[in-house]
């Protein structure tokens, strides 16, 4: 099994990071612009829905930990997204794991460096600077 991880630390409190992590509108904010939420679950479309990764919460522990099992998705399947946030003195910690991974291919690379790039949007929108969702709702590209 293959992991992802990031750490980075948010110059806001935990509830308002929490927010964004475990919440379909949150969501909007820094991962996708196209979230629905339907019986509990979050379902995020990608490239006109040609992508689809529905998420059901595994675990919910504001302000400081959630946890979503992905069901659907190329290699997402059975994987688990696991945010846990520790208050500092400047803010808050924010770590982040995309676990359970079957084998470390090239998709496995391109998704380590989406991660990257959507912590820094998760710190920008709770820092009050946000630069919107990632994946636009019809764009191809990002």
């Amino acid at each position: 099994m293959a992991d992802i991880r990031h750490s980075l630390q948010i110059a806001a409190p935990a509830d308002e990071i929490y927010a964004l992590i475990a919440t379909a509108q949150g969501m909007t904010a820094w991962w996708a612009a196209d979230v629905t939420e339907n019986e509990g679950k979050v379902e995020l479309g990608f490239f006109n829905r040609t992508t689809t990764y529905r998420l059901r919460m595994l675990a919910a522990e504001p302000p400081a930990r959630c946890e979503w099992l992905c069901e659907t998705g190329q290699e997402w399947t059975g994987t688990r997204l696991v945010f846990s946030l520790e208050a500092t003195k400047s803010g808050t910690l924010v770590k982040f794991t995309h676990a359970g991974w079957q084998a470390e291919t090239d998709y496995f690379v391109s998704c380590t460096t989406t991660w990257g790039e959507l912590m820094f949007r998760i710190k920008a929108a709770a820092e009050g600077h946000p630069r919107g969702p990632l994946f636009l709702a019809a764009s191809l590209a990002y």
